[in-house]
């Protein structure tokens, strides 16, 4: 295991033991022995990764008297994080005390974690795609009465990343983990923002596990695509990393910025394209290349010229910002939580000013920073090209429009700070949004 990963290992408050490598599916029977005191384990997956990986770990952990009756399967190959499947499997395992062994990726590992916790006992997960980072993420991302929600449960004790099976899931797959794991450059970036205005400081660790190796993460995209050994690995390594991160931080700010915004969004406007919801990835990868496209545009703004006494007076009060959003969202199932969201954010055209005046002092430095995290927006596109995902809203059936009215969305419905709350807070949302996509 290389060094960063056995020092974020050495961070992580739930995971105790990582396995990454190729054919390690027989080393599950030991992991459980040593990790869970050789109690019985009941393998979880889909008809999918059933035939992935589930079934031979079963078999694996037949052979030596460790499975707990037959693997529980969801009886459809790409089953919904949703609650109702999180019941389903916690009544299952409330039934007997064995440990549950998620085979499976994002959906899969969600819904375990939850059962799992929920049911007041750890679990393990083999991963069979590098297709998100929530493997050794702290939390679950469910959908729970129409809203996607992050409830807070304990990562896997164990995770095995079994390269040969990860190089082989399709093509697709390794595409919105790549995807997912590019939009760590403009959550950083977000996270640099927040930071420098003393709204939410940068833990130096989390940042340090996501951070440092990051770009050699994504420095083979096309080797990624063609399941390459080495470019495979390192992109598991890096969506593991940011798992631990979250882990470490008990938060997804290190992993998360506006860009997610745009996928929790269109979740919870329970978009879908071609009758299926597009895969957290690709959403997440078109929004973190507009969410770059709208970087260039707000960094070509000279601070100087804005007049935070201007700002101050033209900034609505809350009782204006609350009707703006209950016209925005009148028709979702949503409303409560964009209030919610958006007035814990709020400040006052009092604390406005003051705001303004900090950012005109901190700007050049912060500009530089800025512009050192991120990624210039065509070499971002062509990487995301080289791997295989999209590029263009459309292609995940948004259009150029409701991706520009997305933009004005998202800062709904989030209470973490971004570089939508800046531009919004300096005036230059709207100017800067008509620059980028006219």
């Amino acid at each position: 295991m290389k060094p960063s990963l056995k020092k974020a290992l050495a961070s992580a408050s739930d995971t105790r033991a990582l396995e990454i490598g190729l054919n390690i599916l027989d080393r599950v029977p030991q992991l459980i022995i040593s990790q869970f005191e050789g109690k019985k384990a009941i393998v979880v997956c889909d008809l999918t990764t059933y035939e992935v990986a589930g079934k031979k770990v079963h078999e694996y952990l037949e052979k030596v008297g460790l499975a707990y009756g037959e693997p529980f399967v969801y009886n459809e190959a790409r089953p919904y994080a949703e609650f109702g499947n999180v019941v389903l499997l916690e009544s299952a395992l409330k039934k007997h005390g064995a440990i549950p062994i998620a085979v499976g990726s994002g959906s899969i590992n969600d819904i375990t974690k939850l059962a799992a916790a929920r049911a007041n006992r750890q679990y393990m997960c083999v991963a069979t795609a590098a297709s998100m980072d929530g493997y050794t993420a702290f939390g679950a991302s469910i959908t729970f009465e129409g809203s996607k929600q992050t409830f807070s449960c304990p990562a896997p004790q164990v995770l095995l990343a079994d390269i040969e099976i990860i190089r082989n899931a399709p093509p697709s797959m390794t595409a919105s983990g790549y995807a997912d794991l590019f939009a760590k450059v403009t959550a950083g970036a977000d996270w640099i923002i927040a930071d420098a205005l003393g709204i939410e400081p940068i833990d130096t660790t989390a940042w340090s596990i996501v951070q440092d190796e990051l770009k050699e993460a994504l420095a083979d995209p096309e080797g990624a695509r063609q399941g390459e050994i080495e470019a495979i690995t390192r992109l598991i390594e890096g969506l593991i990393l940011g798992g631990f991160a979250m882990q470490w931080a008990k938060s997804s700010r290190p992993a998360s910025g506006a860009e997610h915004q745009f996928s929790h969004l269109w979740n919870m406007e329970h978009h879908v394209y071609n009758g299926e919801t597009p895969s957290h990835g690709f959403q997440v990868g078109v929004a973190t290349l507009a969410v770059t496209r709208f970087y260039e545009q707000l960094l070509q703004i000279s601070v100087d010229e804005i007049d935070a006494v201007v700002c101050s007076a033209q900034w609505p009060t809350w009782d204006e910002i609350k009707k703006r959003a209950e016209e925005r969202f009148c028709n979702t199932d949503f409303i409560d939580t964009a209030i919610s969201q958006t007035k814990a954010k709020y400040i006052t055209k009092a604390e406005l000013e003051v705001q303004i005046e900090k950012i005109k002092e901190i700007w050049p430095e912060m500009k530089m920073n800025l512009q050192k995290q991120l990624v210039p927006s065509e070499e971002a596109r062509q990487c995301l090209v080289a791997v295989g995902a999209p590029v263009d809203s459309i292609e995940i059936g948004i259009s150029k429009e409701r991706l520009k009215e997305s933009f004005y969305r998202a800062q709904f419905i989030r209470s973490r700070f971004t570089i939508l709350d800046l531009a919004l807070r300096l005036g230059q949302l709207t100017t800067s949004l008509n620059k980028m996509f006219d």
